[in-house]
């Protein structure tokens, strides 16, 4: 089964009434987004709030702060959420970027293909990274094709599914033409899914798409 924009526009709108709206990214600035996008790599999101918080009572969640902030203070304050020496260098990193761009506003009147270069050439942000920033801070629409999706798309009975970060996003982008809230929305629903039914175990029998999905299919 390729991809086809139908097939997409069917398996969002499943997603949909199953799950609902996630209202995803939990975040109340963009920036503390930002900052979100950095501590959750290769951690849970749990982790990852819990050093968010403790940047918020450290009065520390502000790119001055942040760029600001000496390594090991930093990476004291964003511990828990896991490699904290190598994220407060990135944190440091991102945030020296913003500020350099004048902040939200400025950076995102550049072209979306010109942010995305900028944004993959702050140390610490890749591929991933840089879509979620792009999608959910700057509502540019990317589809951020994670290891949720690849795992998720391969079950459901999608082939091929590309090798790659980049060439499964190009060919999600190239069939599903979609505003931003679309693929917000899109993004946060596949990866809902996938921790509460499509884990590395499945729990198939518990699943709403399990007669459409060819893994539960079976």
């Amino acid at each position: 089964m390729r991809f086809t924009r139908g097939r997409l526009a069917r398996l969002y709108a499943a997603l949909h009434r199953l799950h609902g709206p996630r209202h995803w990214w939990p975040a109340d600035k963009p920036f503390e987004m930002m900052v979100g996008a950095v501590l959750v790599q290769n951690t849970r999101w749990h982790n990852a709030t819990r050093a968010i918080a403790a940047l918020k009572q450290a009065n520390c969640l502000t790119p001055t702060k942040v760029a600001g902030s000496s390594l090991p203070t930093l990476a004291k304050l964003i511990r828990s959420s896991g490699t904290h020496r190598v994220k407060a260098k990135r944190l440091k990193a991102l945030s020296r970027w913003l500020l350099e761009r004048g902040g939200v506003a400025r950076a995102g009147r550049l072209p979306t293909d010109e942010l995305r270069r900028s944004l993959l050439a702050v140390h610490g942000v890749g591929p991933e990274t840089a879509d979620c920033i792009l999608l959910y801070v700057f509502g540019r629409p990317m589809f951020v094709a994670d290891a949720y999706a690849r795992r998720f798309f391969s079950r459901y009975g999608f082939d091929p599914v590309p090798d790659g970060y980049e060439p499964l996003r190009q060919a999600v982008e190239s069939v599903f033409v979609a505003e931003a809230p679309v693929f917000n929305e899109f993004h946060a629903l596949i990866v809902w899914h996938s921790k509460e039914l499509c884990l590395a175990k499945p729990l198939c029998e518990r699943c709403g798409l399990r007669l459409s999905c060819a893994y539960g299919s079976r």
